[in-house]
């Protein structure tokens, strides 16, 4: 890898997949780690994050406003920061707890009337919204368009990080990390061709 190229680390999505299944890559030393579900994760790693404070949790999957005081206890990073009823709430429950979580803003890259996330014209205002906050906004995160070659997708997000000045970039999964890696994701969400396909 050129000097200039960025080394993307490895989120292991380990949601749905018992902790045994996931012992293995844990005592090999990998130490970042990807849930989808608030609920799961507590049960899952609440233990094994107080007996090893190298690992690092990621919240990929929708966040609800009633789990925001429970996350913020258990995740370093949540990727899906994508309304301002949200953020505020964050805000609120940072201040109380005493904590700086990492957060992504979900940008809703494809337009997709199904799809949570930031408009793209909406990015900048809802950042600056997210600043006067005071919350740590380390990059934004997206999901491609599943009907459309993600390197659109990624391209658009990679032109938004440099214009924003994001140090962040959460884009990438299984089917498509490689594609990702060639416009500067930062972090790579790999689930199936970690710990296998899921039930």
């Amino acid at each position: 890898m050129k000097n200039n190229e960025i080394t993307p680390k490895i989120i292991a999505v380990s949601k749905t997949f018992k902790i045994n299944h996931i012992l293995p890559l844990i005592e090999y030393g990998h130490t970042d780690y990807g849930e989808n579900k608030v609920q799961e994760a507590v049960e899952k790693w609440s233990q094994i994050k107080s007996n090893n404070n190298k690992i690092k949790l990621h919240l990929i999957g929708k966040l609800q406003t009633n789990k925001v005081k429970i996350s913020l206890k258990l995740f370093d990073f949540i990727h899906s920061l994508d309304n301002e009823k949200l953020a505020r709430k964050i805000s609120e429950e940072q201040k109380k707890q005493n904590l700086e979580t990492k957060l992504f803003i979900q940008v809703n890259i494809g337009n997709e009337s199904q799809k949570n996330g930031i408009h793209v014209s909406k990015l900048g205002e809802f950042y600056n919204y997210c600043k006067e906050l005071s919350l740590n906004i380390v990059g934004i995160m997206c999901i491609p368009p599943i009907n459309e070659d993600p390197k659109i997708s990624f391209s658009r997000m990679n032109y938004l990080k440099k214009k924003m000045n994001f140090k962040e970039l959460s884009m990438g999964m299984s089917a498509d990390y490689l594609d990702a890696i060639k416009y500067n994701s930062t972090f790579l969400r790999i689930g199936s061709n970690i710990f296998g396909s899921r039930n």
